[in-house]
Order: structure tokens, then sequence, then C-alpha cells
């Protein structure tokens, strides 16, 4: 459906213009050729011409003329020649420019339609629309763009199907508008080709941080500044291993029957600002299995305010919805967190509820896990490795 274009051809309220004419011209009769009544009558059409049809643009224009014929026929006698020829003359003039003025309205909401569809083809390539479905996992959420009527903003998220197994990543990109925005495809797209190639997380992080250091040169050659990207990588190997490398990104949420468990698995740097330190990014070991739930976020949802002040409390409010199916439990979010801010998020907000899909073959424990175990309680696959903060929300 073109996004400027009226809901409806405009039939209702032609209708009630329309009405309205008849009734100011029946007025203008009772109240006698000392005031033209019927001359204010001319903002019908010129209403209708930016609220309807051009077909019902014609009808309330119709209307106005025929009146404004009857009015000043029937009180003939009563006017001048010249008087009412110059009635005549203007009724004629502010149809003419009423339709007119509804004929440039469509030309330019059809141009912006145009442009409109593919500014939105363009968003919908480089964020696929949610819900997602990576393998053996099924991904939930929403994502609300902090920027008005833009489908995408600064926050990526991504699940793939690759050779190492399911991969995912969500990320904030520093600032807003559009520089954020093009700092976001590069990191993203960036992941979409890495996740396929590269064996390790580390060496997905390597690439997109490469990518984002090339973006960054063209940015400042322009004009531009530079981007840093927080950046949250997950992956659930064929083996059921899973694996988390956070870059600077906030924790995640483990849901596992009805407790909430926050997790915590390394704060590196965020991507663009590795050399800072030169420190090598390590991934750790860290959820699934089988009946968990991982919910991925951005700091739009856990930094979104109440008018008092208070920040969102995503985990207290997961705790309590543990029962919902991951499309409720998204809507539900949804829902909440447009009502604890009066609709007014400041930042882009994303969400990603990750689940094993109910029709899968359950998951072989990883190699040294015994059955039932949780990864995250496997030691460090590096033995630099630090231990993952796992923390119980109360």
């Amino acid at each position: 459906m073109p996004f400027t274009r009226l809901q409806d051809s405009g039939r209702r309220r032609a209708l009630l213009l329309s009405a309205l004419v008849v009734l100011i011209a029946l007025a203008d009769v009772v109240t006698g050729p000392e005031v033209r009544l019927i001359s204010f009558a001319g903002v019908a059409p010129m209403f209708a011409a930016l609220r309807c049809s051009a077909r019902w643009t014609g009808v309330v224009t119709a209307s106005f003329v025929v009146a404004s014929a009857v009015i000043y026929s029937v009180n003939f006698s009563d006017w001048t020649v010249s008087g009412s020829l110059v009635g005549l003359l203007g009724t004629f003039v502010v149809a003419a420019f009423a339709q007119l003025l509804c004929h440039n309205r469509r030309r330019r909401d059809d141009a912006f339609d145009r442009t409109r569809l593919v500014a939105d083809e363009v968003q919908r390539a480089m964020l696929h629309e949610l819900p997602l479905r990576a393998g053996a996992y099924a991904v939930a959420g929403f994502y609300v763009s902090a920027l008005e009527g833009a489908r995408v903003g600064g926050d990526i998220y991504e699940a793939v199907e690759t050779p190492y197994g399911t991969r995912l990543v969500v990320g904030d990109v520093q600032g807003k508008g559009m520089p954020a925005i093009g700092a976001g495809h590069e990191a993203l797209a960036s992941f979409r080709e890495a996740a396929h190639y590269e064996a390790t997380l580390e060496g997905v992080a390597m690439r997109m941080e490469a990518s984002l250091k090339r973006h960054n040169a063209r940015a400042v050659a322009q004009g531009g500044t530079e981007r840093f990207v927080t950046a949250l990588l997950i992956e659930i190997g064929p083996d059921g291993h899973g694996r988390s490398l956070s870059c600077g990104h906030i924790p995640y949420y483990v849901v596992r029957g009805d407790r909430v468990t926050e997790r915590d698995e390394g704060q590196w740097l965020p991507l663009g600002l590795g050399e800072l330190t030169g420190e090598r990014r390590r991934a750790f070991d860290a959820w699934p299995l089988d009946e968990d739930w991982a919910v991925l976020c951005t700091d739009g949802v856990t930094e979104a305010r109440r008018r008092d002040g208070t920040f969102y409390p995503l985990g207290e409010r997961l705790k309590g919805w543990t029962g919902l199916a991951p499309d409720e439990l998204a809507a539900a979010l949804r829902a909440d967190l447009t009502e604890f801010t009066g609709g007014r998020l400041k930042d882009d907000a994303t969400v990603l509820i990750v689940r094993r899909s109910p029709d899968s073959a359950p998951l072989r424990p990883a190699a040294g896990l015994p059955a039932g175990s949780h990864a995250g309680d496997r030691a460090p696959a590096e033995p630099d490795a630090a231990p993952s903060r796992p923390r119980t929300v109360s």
C-alpha cells in the first residue's frame, strides 16, 4: 500500500463537504443577497483537494459550482449584472484552483510513494523482518526505530545458519541518523559474510571491525566522524555448545523455567575501538540447553525511562512472563515498553527472543558435558578466557 495515499478515496469526507455546501447555500437563500454566504463554501473544494481522491474532489467542486450558480441566478434581480458575473467568475476560479491543487498533490504523492517504496525495500534488505529462523532456532522479537517513519536506525541484528552452527548478532551503533545507519549497515553486511567463513566468533568480530574501520576512514575523508558499534555475538555449534562474544554490549538474559539469569560474559571494547588497547577479544562458553530461552536486547530497552526517570526493568518483566510463547512475549514486551515510556523512546529499541524450535531434534550434549548440564558450566575453551558472570534476577 502506498505510504502517503489516503486509506480510502475520501467518499465519506466528500459527502460531508457536499452537505456543508448545500447547508451554506440554504443559509444564503434565507439571509438574502445582502451577504453572500455561498462564497465561504469555497473552502470545501480546497479541503477536498487535500484530503480526497480526484473523483470525490470533483464531486465537492461540482456541488459548490452548482450551488453558487443557483444562488446567483435566484437572486439575480437583486444584484447588478456585473456583480453576479464577478461572483460566478470567482466560483469557477476557486473550482479550477481546487482541481489543480488536487492534481499536483496526487503527482507529489505518487513521486513520494515511489521514493518511499525504494527506501523501504532497501531497509528490508538491510534488516530482515522478525521473526527469523536460523537452523533449529527461531528468533522472535521487535525493533523500533527512534527515527519517525524509518524502518531501520542505529540498531542491527541477524541470525544465520552456517557451517559452524547458528550464529546471531545484536548491536547498537554510536549516535543516530543516517551516519549511524551507514555504519550499522557496514557492520551487519560484514557479519553476514564472515559468519559463513570464519571458524570462530573472534574471527567474525575481527572481520566486522576491519570493515567498520574502512567505513570510518571513508567517513572521515568525506568530512564525517568515526563511529563505533557495540555488539553481542552468539554461536550455537552443531554439538549444542554455546559461545558468546560481547564487544562492549549490554548483558543478555537466559530464561530456564521460571528462572531468569542475566549473563555478562565479558566486556571487550566495542567494534571500531579495538586498537585502543591491542587486547585480543575472547569468546566465552554460554547458553544454551534445549529448554532455555535467550533474550537479547539493546540499551534502547534497558535505558528507556518513565517520566519519573525510572529505567525499564526488563529482567523483572521477563520473570513475570516466562510462561508466554516467544511471539506473545515479544508483543507483551513491546506493548509494555510503549506504555512504560508513554510512547517516547529516545533511542532505537531491539529485543530478540531466541529459542530452539519445538519441532527440532534434541541437541547432542557438547563434548565433555554431561547430559542436562549447561554450556555455561563448561570450562573455557581458551586458557586465558575469563569465566562468565551469571546473575539470577530476583
